[in-house]
């Protein structure tokens, strides 16, 4: 997606070019028609800025054969983009003196038998951190297999770490459900309410909620689908399983409510999320060494590490903030660079790996037109 340089070069020369006037025009033009080639179903996504007026890009349909056009209020799962919720939750109730960063595993969840030690030094900063030490992505199998969230913490409190909390980087969904019987536990109210309150109210959120009731209960969501054969997609059910974790992957929102997300981490909102919160949350807890090796990302990585519910990136000698989401029949995407004011986010009702060369390409071209306006500038 080079070949945009020298309109680029043309519209920076004099900084006069809107956004939707020179590159991002010709970004989503690029991204339309490679969606068309694939056949993607549907998907909404895009950019806000300070500078710029936000932009915002949808196309297909909410269901493979049906009529309704996907639009902004059209609800996506965010999958594993979740996380970024959960902690910026937990950011707030800490600054409100409400939880605590070192709060414990014994603590979180104490009706469950974990080991001893293990729960005295496991902390919320270590699980949102992905840090806590269990082997990578232990016992998705068993959600993925519809076992309740009760068998699977069980299940969990009898794993032996790989690890000490906080020395190496493990991914988890499972242990994420801790943080919801930890919030239960110390303020008497549930993830969903407390999310709703805190966040999705205040910034106008009113098309986001939580669980797969939420999401069907809507006029306007756009349906799952899997790939059959190339560039044959089929319509799937909602499955239950992770919308039971709902700190790890149980939000849904739409693009027009996205748009608010970034915003809020832009630090546009600081009445709802001070600079302070900001900062602990993408403060770099722990190296994902493995992310500097995955297709299309791999050219652009220089260092990647793990904050609070957040990846962070040396992008080119440039800081990207993001996470990605991935469920069933949903990919999601979301990301921003602190530095220049700018996020990007894209929903898609489709596993589609297109959605990794959508994100890599937006970001490099997005980081090479700053260079040249920089390059440009009086």
């Amino acid at each position: 997606m080079k070949y945009f340089f020298w309109l680029v070069l043309l519209c920076t020369a004099s900084l006069t070019c809107s956004a939707q006037d020179n590159w991002l025009g010709t970004f989503a033009d690029e991204v339309k028609t490679a969606a068309h080639l694939k056949a993607i179903p549907g998907y909404a996504f895009a950019v806000v800025s300070a500078e710029e007026p936000d932009q915002v890009f949808v196309q297909g349909k909410t269901r493979k054969n049906g009529k309704q056009p996907v639009n902004q209020d059209t609800v996506f799962r965010l999958a594993s983009v979740s996380k970024t919720f959960t902690s910026v939750l937990a950011a707030k109730l800490v600054e409100q003196g409400k939880l605590n960063w070192n709060l414990p595993l014994s603590q979180l969840a104490p009706d469950y038998p974990f080991k001893p030690e293990l729960a005295k030094s496991m902390t919320l900063g270590h699980i949102l951190s992905q840090s806590s030490g269990y082997m990578p992505n232990a016992y998705d199998n068993l959600i993925e297999a519809d076992y309740p969230v009760k068998r699977v913490l069980n299940e969990l409190a009898g794993l032996k770490p790989i690890c000490s909390p906080g020395s190496c980087y493990t991914y988890q969904n499972a242990l994420f459900a801790v943080v919801e019987e930890g919030l239960h536990n110390s303020l008497q109210q549930n993830y969903a309410q407390l999310l709703q309150e805190n966040l999705l109210m205040p910034l106008g959120m009113s098309r986001s909620g939580v669980g797969r009731q939420a999401l069907m209960r809507d006029e306007n969501w756009a349906r799952p689908h899997v790939l059959l054969a190339k560039n044959r997609w089929h319509e799937v059910a909602v499955n239950e399983d992770y919308y039971r974790f709902a700190p790890a992957a149980g939000v849904n929102a739409s693009i027009r409510d996205m748009r608010q997300w970034l915003k809020l981490m832009l630090g546009q909102y600081p009445h709802l999320l001070s600079s302070h919160a900001i900062e602990q949350l993408l403060a770099p807890k722990i190296r994902t060494s493995r992310e500097l090796y995955r297709r299309h990302w791999r050219d652009h990585l220089k260092d990647a590490h793990y904050g609070l519910g957040w990846r962070v990136y040396d992008f080119d000698g440039e800081l990207l903030v993001h996470h990605s989401g991935w469920v069933k029949g949903y990919r999601a995407d979301v990301g921003f660079s602190p530095k220049y004011k700018t996020g990007m986010v894209f929903l898609m009702n489709a596993e589609s790996n297109l959605m990794n060369e959508i994100t890599v390409n937006f970001w490099a071209d997005f980081f090479e037109q700053m260079k040249i306006r920089a390059q440009t500038a009086p």
